[in-house]
């Protein structure tokens, strides 16, 4: 923690979370200690690219084609009976335990409220994450390693 106790946090501390959100592809970090607090969000290519291009006088917000694809995918509103299983955390999205083993659930999978549906890992850390939810998987919303955030959609389950 800082020597300076008039300092929220040390310098040290900042290099490294910057470090590890661009190692982890990571948008945003927030920590508490106490009564201090850190924020530290950052920007994609695209981000940048729409930022710029929005800033043209008289052109609409076009992302340049020679930047990398948007991390988000966009959300597609589910069938209206059909439910969502989201994200509980920013990390990276894995169908199965293992590359040798099957994915957890796929497309036609009866599920109940505590099947595990996939794998995130965050920062070396593999977290199960339950269905919470009884059905059938109708969608599966993100491919096997691609980062994922927060209350992104993951899968779409036809209700029991």
């Amino acid at each position: 923690m800082p020597e300076n106790p008039t300092e929220p946090f040390d310098v040290r501390t900042i290099h490294q979370l910057v470090r590890m959100m661009k190692r982890y592809d990571l948008t945003a970090i927030d920590l508490l200690e106490g009564e201090k607090k850190i924020r530290l969000r950052r920007r994609g290519p695209v981000a940048a690219g729409l930022i710029q291009a929005a800033t043209q006088v008289g052109t609409a917000p076009v992302a340049d084609p020679t930047l990398s694809a948007p991390i988000l995918a966009p959300v597609i509103p589910a069938p209206s009976n059909d439910l969502v299983i989201e994200s509980p955390m920013v990390g990276t999205f894995y169908a199965s335990s293992s590359p040798d083993s099957p994915p957890y659930v796929s497309v036609g999978s009866n599920i109940r409220d505590d099947s595990t549906v996939c794998v995130i890992e965050a920062m070396k850390v593999f977290t199960d994450i339950p269905a919470g939810m009884a059905g059938i998987v109708s969608e599966v919303l993100v491919k096997n390693g691609q980062p994922v955030e927060f209350g992104q959609p993951l899968f779409r389950v036809r209700p029991a």
